[in-house]
């Protein structure tokens, strides 16, 4: 492992665990510092590095980070939830949409719809329908009120599981058709059904080779749950926005903003890329380095 790649590794890793302690902390009450407060107060850079107009600017966007840091790391907490909850229930939509597609007759022609109309359409605009248009919010249990933000994050996530099935049911379409069209007559030669010799035969090949466009339809997702924002729901795009709308620094806010969106998409990165790796099958498509 190079020693950029560990650096990089040993950045997610502080970016996750310091994350892991700001949310165990502000859920708990309080468990190390009171609820919103930083770890480190920004007052202890008082006086660090006067007269010396760099550092100076250093000490003073660092001071900058350890004040909003807090509000920032909370709201991340919705962003994640958000997009794991949009792509996973997503793909289980997926499969069968793409399986119809590919397989299927009447069904070809409802999936083919469904696909077309949710990808040729604005993801903001699916949330503004769901939101303001079906008033979708109004019939979300109270119980989430009390798990939640607020309700719209419930409408804003069911967006997300929607717009995201869409396009992964089109990596998953590919994949499904990268595969010999004689692994599907095999299995029926040796007795399963068509569904069968699908679930058991096809999906565990095509699924491998999904992985590539998965990762980027999971980059696109963090990236895209800042629309959540336009429909009330607190994420971090909103709550950076507050901030900034609050102090006037809106460079220095959606500066530090990118880099927490940088670090998620990273993280997402790494994590397809190791389960794209452990997935593989050996010597097939390898390259050298990569076996």
């Amino acid at each position: 492992m190079g020693a950029g790649r560990a650096g990089a590794l040993a950045a997610l890793g502080v970016f996750w665990l310091y994350l892991l302690v700001r949310w165990v902390n502000d859920w708990f009450g309080g468990v190390v510092v009171p609820k919103g407060t930083a770890f480190v107060p920004p007052s202890t850079l008082d006086g660090v590095a006067a007269g010396v107009p760099v550092a100076g600017g250093v000490v003073d966007a660092t001071a900058f980070a350890l004040e909003h840091l807090p509000a920032l790391a909370s709201a991340t907490w919705l962003t994640v939830v958000m997009t794991v909850v949009g792509i996973g229930i997503g793909f289980l939509f997926a499969v069968p949409l793409a399986v119809a597609r590919v397989y299927g007759r009447v069904s070809a022609y409802v999936s083919l719809a469904i696909t077309e109309l949710l990808r040729g359409t604005p993801l903001l605009a699916q949330l503004f329908m769901l939101y303001y248009g079906l008033n979708l919010s109004a019939s979300v249990p109270g119980v989430f009120d009390s798990v939640l933000a607020n309700r719209a994050v419930a409408v804003a996530t069911l967006g997300f599981v929607i717009n995201s099935a869409a396009y992964q049911a089109e990596y998953v379409r590919g994949a499904i058709e990268s595969v010999d069209t004689g692994q599907l007559a095999a299995g029926r030669a040796v007795g399963l059904s068509k569904l069968e010799a699908i679930r058991f035969v096809v999906l565990p090949q095509g699924l491998r080779f999904a992985i590539p466009g998965w990762s980027n339809e999971l980059v696109y997702l963090i990236k895209y749950s800042s629309l959540a924002a336009f429909v009330t729901v607190p994420e971090l795009f909103d709550t950076a926005n507050q901030i900034a709308s609050d102090n006037f620094r809106y460079t220095a806010v959606f500066a530090l903003t990118a880099l927490l969106y940088l670090a998620l998409v990273l993280s997402a990165s790494r994590l397809t890329g190791w389960a794209e790796r452990t997935t593989a099958i050996p010597g097939l498509g390898a390259t050298s380095g990569e076996q």
